[in-house]
């Protein structure tokens, strides 16, 4: 379990953004109207309000960063190394302890501040006092702003670090760059680091995890390490130090036999033997790596005398631990190009690792808790007699038997190494499917068609109701062939019924035809837009050509087409005089007069008048205009006020919210863009 996760440090803001956040809380959150006709008592605490809600918040908010940073004392010494060497122990804990005297010095500003405000005598003295808190407080902020700048920097980069848990089992890999740590990394682990051919692509370290006998390790490359002072080493270089000097785990020495990594065995040789401090009390493998490009026997005796060197040294360690000197677990060989002793050199460092571990909890104290519980019986003898384990030989031959059957049989395992491997081979499932017909077993079949179940619908006996349902078809068949419907083609029927026939056809051809005619008259067809008829087909001249070669008069249409196409703009509305044979009871009237009365009617009225609203219209029940003036102007006065309040009618329940609270309440006036 990762005991330290710095991916959960809150963001560090910038001291503007400090300021603008804590002052706008405070603006937000304490009350902000205030009347110089307050009593003093009141106007002092207002004021003592919000200088002490300020420095609470200023507080809470510093002590949120210190808290949240890591101290260097009280975490482990892997990491407390680890951040020394990227950041530099000095600044950060100087950073740290502006943080904290900020935070002391604006808790003095809002005690010395509430103090002056007890005494405050007038709304001004108090006000100014409480700007003169604030700004003191903001300048102490100001001040801490580069702590603050540096402090989120860390942040960003301690989010970045690995998850290493120091106290769990871990296979650490070192050595100089180039040599294969990166590429084996990735072999053994789902770890993605980056594999270059130069030296340093790796710049810090990267964690793997894999598992060996159900047990979870973890996995650790570290950066190329050179072979020169302690002093010369740069950042990437100590990453590589810190880890071995502190985490207790199973180290894999690197070694490229090849030399292609740019570095000859006897400076890797020299590198192993200048950090072979760091490798005590710890299970130490070398591994001589990139046999592919050159094998182990075909070193020269110098360069094998150097690979021998270390191999002694790595023995002397386990030695030391009190265990067997064992020279196949101490070097190993492998190509991570070819795949050859990957899986060896990972097994040999679990299990070395994981028998050390077993040896310490041995020996610690809490093993004689454990042991106190346990309690082995052990029979006493009756008699002298030797009585050996006896097996029947039944069971004997079942086991001879179950051995020379398992021996037989191959198993998809070795068929898949056979054929390829994983990924290459592929198992077929349906070769133990029991089917009458063994070439059904390749016939794909859905489970699920249709959205059904295919399964629901299987019958077994569906062969044999096949052969009923053919069987029915063919009855059918053969029973209509006997009842087919003979064609109407009246050889068969008589006068009369061919008479009958021929009405019917008849009839159903007339409306065919009164149905077609229907529907190419001239109301169905659509009017010819004038846009479309930009050329001028369709005008009267060419309707009258028209109708005359079909021998009708076409003086009338022509006439009417054209009363209908003169534009009403000029047009005024007239009285239409009396025609000339018109007779009937028409009034007797002098001729004369009532001539000029329709000459001045006509010219008068181009417009028809609209009476007043007054006019009394029989049938409107008023007595007089004066009534129904009257009754206007009730009907106008009951619907005022509704229209006042923009209902539509009296049903009209919806009350509009004129001053929405989100819109209208706020602390800012009218032309203020800034939030205090």
């Amino acid at each position: 379990m990762v005991q330290y996760n710095f991916k959960k440090i809150t963001v560090v803001p910038s001291g503007r953004d400090f300021i603008d956040i804590i002052l706008s809380r405070t603006q937000r959150q304490t009350p902000t109207v205030v009347h110089k006709g307050y009593p003093i008592s009141r106007l002092r605490e207002f004021y003592m309000r919000k200088v002490k809600f300020t420095q609470q918040n200023f507080h809470e908010k510093l002590s949120a960063i210190i808290d949240e940073f890591p101290r260097l004392d009280d975490i482990h010494p892997f990491y407390r190394d680890l951040l020394h060497v990227l950041y530099n122990k000095d600044h950060y804990k100087l950073a740290l302890g502006q943080v904290n005297t900020a935070r002391n010095i604006v808790g003095k500003i809002a005690k010395d501040y509430v103090r002056l405000l007890k005494y405050g005598d007038s709304l001004y003295r108090c006000k100014s006092l409480k700007v003169a808190a604030l700004g003191r407080m903001c300048t102490v902020i100001k001040r801490i702003s580069p702590s603050l700048a540096y402090l989120e920097q860390i942040r960003q980069h301690m989010a970045r670090l690995p998850s290493i848990d120091p106290n769990t089992r871990t296979i650490l890999i070192c050595g100089y760059p180039n040599v294969g740590k990166s590429s084996f990394m990735n072999k053994i682990t789902r770890a993605d680091v980056d594999v270059q051919p130069y030296a340093f692509t790796t710049k810090s370290l990267f964690v793997g995890h894999t598992d060996y006998k159900y047990l979870r390790y973890q996995v650790i490359d570290t950066p190329g390490i050179l072979d020169r002072p302690f002093e010369d080493r740069n950042i990437i270089e100590m990453c590589s130090i810190t880890a071995l000097a502190h985490l207790k785990a199973a180290v894999l020495f690197f070694l490229d036999v090849s030399g292609s990594c740019g570095y000859s065995i006897e400076q890797q040789a020299a590198l192993f033997h200048s950090i072979k401090s760091l490798f005590m009390n710890k299970p130490l493998i070398v591994v001589c790596n990139k046999i592919d490009l050159q094998p182990l026997e075909g070193l020269s005796e110098e360069d094998m005398k150097f690979v021998m060197e270390m191999k002694t040294e790595a023995i002397k360690t386990v030695l030391a631990q009190g265990g067997d000197s064992n020279d196949e677990e101490v070097l190993l060989t492998m190509s991570t190009m070819t795949d050859e002793g990957v899986i060896a050199v990972k097994n040999a460092a679990c299990e070395r690792l994981l028998n050390q571990r077993v040896e310490i909890k041995m020996k610690s104290k809490k093993i004689n808790d454990c042991l106190n519980r346990f309690h082995v019986a052990i029979p006493k003898p009756r008699d002298t007699k030797e009585r050996p384990p006896c097996i029947p030989p039944a069971v004997l031959e079942a086991r001879a038997k179950a051995n020379e059957e398992k021996g037989k049989r191959k198993l998809e395992k070795d068929l898949e190494e056979e054929n390829g491997g994983a990924g290459v081979y592929s198992a077929n499932l349906r070769k133990h499917y029991i089917l009458a017909d063994e070439e059904w077993k390749e016939d794909i079949m859905p489970e699920i068609l249709d959205g059904h179940n295919v399964y629901d619908f299987v019958d077994p006996d569906i062969l044999l109701r096949l052969e009923e349902l053919e069987q029915e078809e063919g009855l059918h068949l053969e029973a209509n062939t006997d009842e087919e419907d003979f064609e109407m083609d009246g050889k068969e029927l008589t006068e009369e019924e061919r008479q009958l026939l021929a009405e019917i056809r008849r009839k159903k051809s007339l409306l065919i035809q009164e149905h077609r005619m229907k529907k190419s008259t001239a109301e169905s067809r659509p009017i010819v837009p004038r846009k479309f008829d930009k050329d001028k087909k369709y005008t009267s001249e060419r309707m009258g050509r028209e109708l005359s070669a079909l021998g009708i008069d076409p003086s009338k249409a022509i006439d009417r087409a054209r009363s209908r196409s003169v534009t009403r703009r000029g047009r005024k509305r007239e009285r239409s005089l009396g025609r000339e044979g018109e007779e009937g009871e028409a009034m007797d009237v002098d001729d004369e007069l009532s001539n000029k009365k329709l000459c001045t009617r006509s010219r008068s009225r181009s417009r028809s008048k609209s009476r007043p609203p007054g006019e009394v219209t029989p049938g409107e029940g008023f007595k007089d205009s004066a009534q129904k003036l009257k009754a206007i102007k009730i009907a106008k006065k009951s619907v005022k006020v509704r229209n006042k309040a923009a209902r539509k009618g009296e049903a009209d329940r919806v009350i509009p919210n004129l001053k929405p609270k989100h819109l209208f309440s706020g602390k800012r006036s009218i032309g203020k863009t800034t939030r205090r």
